[in-house]
């Protein structure tokens, strides 16, 4: 990918988003930060042993306080040890680790100071990816799209790792919890790492159903009222089993 080789070319993985402290302010990881990292770390393999990523593409991040902790640039996710913690404050300085974060950042913290996410997710998953190069939204396909607070936008395209790419995107994610992002791939965030990857495997398969359906010569697919989905919304808040 591009973007991971200009990572490892000049050292600027984290994009726009993000600055060094100096050495003396940078801290040791704290107990609740080691345990998010382990989460972390299952999850971005995850996506790629589900084919939501190939190699090192997408990243994803938790949020531990006022830290966010974060994949880093070009490191496959296999390879990631306990000590590679790499963690920014929500202004994009690093204080944890030594490792450069993702050139995504500026997506992943633009989110975090707008909403109340504990994750993100963002992937470069085929179905969804395709779907952002067709409409400028995912059609109302199935009543999971109320998962995602409606039907889907698609944020315009800007270069990865830009404040504009990072603005576009909150307009598409506007009172919703996920979009996908023209020619480039999906995010989505939640209160938990779980959540948030949950949402993402949700967009791909929905994605893959409309382009399923609509390709069928002479057959148009049915899709679902706003009234319907938003139905769809609320019933699903009240799933699962309740402690």
């Amino acid at each position: 990918m591009a973007e991971q080789r200009r990572d490892r070319r000049d050292g600027r993985g984290a994009g726009e988003g993000a600055r060094d402290v100096p050495e003396p302010w940078r801290r040791s990881v704290r107990a609740e930060e080691v345990s998010a990292w382990e989460e972390l770390v299952a999850t971005a393999r995850r996506t790629v042993s589900d084919g939501l990523v190939v190699g090192t593409s997408g990243n994803v991040s938790v949020r531990v306080g006022d830290t966010v902790l974060v994949t880093p640039s070009g490191v496959p996710y296999d390879r990631l040890t306990p000590d590679d913690v790499t963690g920014v404050d929500l202004d994009g300085r690093r204080v944890l680790g030594s490792l450069v974060p993702t050139s995504e950042l500026p997506m992943h913290l633009a989110i975090y100071r707008t909403t109340d996410a504990g994750a993100v997710v963002h992937t470069h998953a085929v179905h969804a990816t395709a779907v952002s190069t067709l409409v400028p939204e995912l059609p109302a396909i199935h009543y999971m799209s109320g998962a995602l607070g409606g039907a889907v936008r698609v944020a315009p395209y800007a270069a990865y790792g830009t404040e504009e790419l990072a603005e576009n995107m909150l307009h598409a994610l506007a009172d919703r919890t996920g979009c996908l992002l023209r020619n480039h791939g999906t995010i989505t965030y939640g209160t938990t790492l779980d959540q948030a990857y949950d949402r993402t495997a949700q967009l791909e398969w929905m994605c893959r159903l409309w382009l399923t359906a609509s390709s069928v010569p002479g057959l148009t697919p049915t899709l679902l009222s706003p009234e319907q989905v938003a139905e769809a919304g609320e019933r699903l808040r009240g799933y699962g089993q309740r402690e």
